[in-house]
């Protein structure tokens, strides 16, 4: 059985705004002040984590960190960052959250929610999957199930690289079980932090899902299908990184976790769902994962649809299930970020500070 995405050429035309190529269409800096309430503002740089024994595709990332330089509104491509950016960094974080995008998506596409974590005291870095971003879906020819194992990786080699790096290691807090980290998740994102906490994935629960629920989850299930040659192992190893210690889901593909993985979850997890998700239908995924998860708090968002916790794109980007920028009547994405935006500091905040 193989799991496949649609073709890179045609996703290569669907994203083609989504990256920082974009960067030449920077349009003059627009100066956002500070609020007497959030004194501290988001500092932005992009690093690369290069290649090397351990890390064999070069991993590009946006570090956003509290800083007290002022903001400014820089378009970047169809996303617009609101940070200073190269400014100087706090002396010390609260701790350190990675971010992982969906299929096909970049480390910029969800800047307001890491914009407010920075503001809120931590260093956040969004990654962009080497093999699963606008630019590059290479993983998508690896063997079935180099998706699933090299995503979870992925996110681990960031974590080794920052941990390491002597300018961003020692202002990350620390406590008796070590530095504080979390990891938050959009789609295939939200697959990849469950997979970090511990969530082990059984590749024939695709193949069985998608025989007896096709017509109920179209979108998921015609992005794979039956191989004449299924893998002799279908469960996966565990890609758990035990540095992990809260995760957030949100709209999460999920279908492909063993419960009793699940079940043997012990971390503060989070799980949020679109009710009007088409791509990654709640009731198979989201709703899997949260039910399974012991203490999982779980948020069904009324009337939202797949892309609602993404940043409105400033142009229209096509997708299986239409275009990014769209949402239902009704829908008020701002409405949901700035929610989110206080949601998301305040989970991690409590479950860090846990001893």
């Amino acid at each position: 059985m193989k799991f496949s995405l649609v073709p890179a050429a045609r996703l290569r035309r669907l994203w083609s705004c989504l990256g920082l190529s974009c960067l030449g269409l920077l349009a003059l800096p627009v100066l956002v002040p500070p609020s007497a309430a959030e004194a501290t503002e988001a500092g932005w740089r992009q690093i690369t984590i290069p290649v090397s024994p351990s890390n064999p595709a070069a991993i590009p990332v946006a570090l956003y960190y509290p800083t007290q330089t002022p903001a400014r509104a820089i378009p970047m491509g169809s996303f617009t960052v609101r940070a200073a950016i190269g400014a100087p960094p706090d002396p010390k974080f609260k701790g350190l959250i990675i971010i992982s995008h969906g299929t096909g998506g970049s480390e910029i596409g969800h800047s307001s929610l890491a914009e407010a974590l920075a503001r809120h005291g931590y260093l956040v870095a969004a990654l962009r999957h080497p093999g699963d971003n606008w630019q590059d879906h290479s993983i998508w020819q690896q063997p079935p199930g180099t998706f699933f194992t090299e995503r979870p990786r992925q996110v681990s080699r960031v974590i080794d690289a920052l941990l390491a790096d002597p300018e961003w290691k020692d202002k990350i807090a620390t406590d008796a079980q070590g530095p504080r980290i979390g990891v938050v998740g959009h789609s295939a994102g939200g697959y990849t932090v469950i997979a970090l906490a511990g969530g082990q994935v059984d590749l024939s629960r695709i193949g069985a899902h998608c025989e007896t629920d096709r017509k109920d989850d179209p979108l998921f299930c015609s992005m794979g299908g039956s191989s004449k040659s299924p893998p002799a192992t279908t469960l996966l190893p565990h890609a758990t990184d035990p540095r992990v210690r809260a995760v957030i889901a949100m709209a999460p593909a999920g279908v492909f976790f063993t419960a009793a993985s699940l079940a043997a979850i012990k971390l503060p997890t989070a799980v949020y769902a679109a009710e009007r998700d088409r791509w990654l239908v709640p009731r198979f995924h989201a709703e899997w994962i949260a039910q399974n998860v012991p203490h999982a708090e779980f948020h069904m968002i009324p009337n939202a649809w797949h892309f609602a916790f993404m940043d409105r794109p400033g142009t229209p980007i096509e997708t299986l299930d239409g275009d990014a920028a769209a949402d239902p009547p009704g829908f008020d994405r701002e409405a949901l970020l700035a929610q989110l935006r206080n949601e998301l500091p305040a989970f991690f905040d409590k479950a860090l500070a846990q001893e």
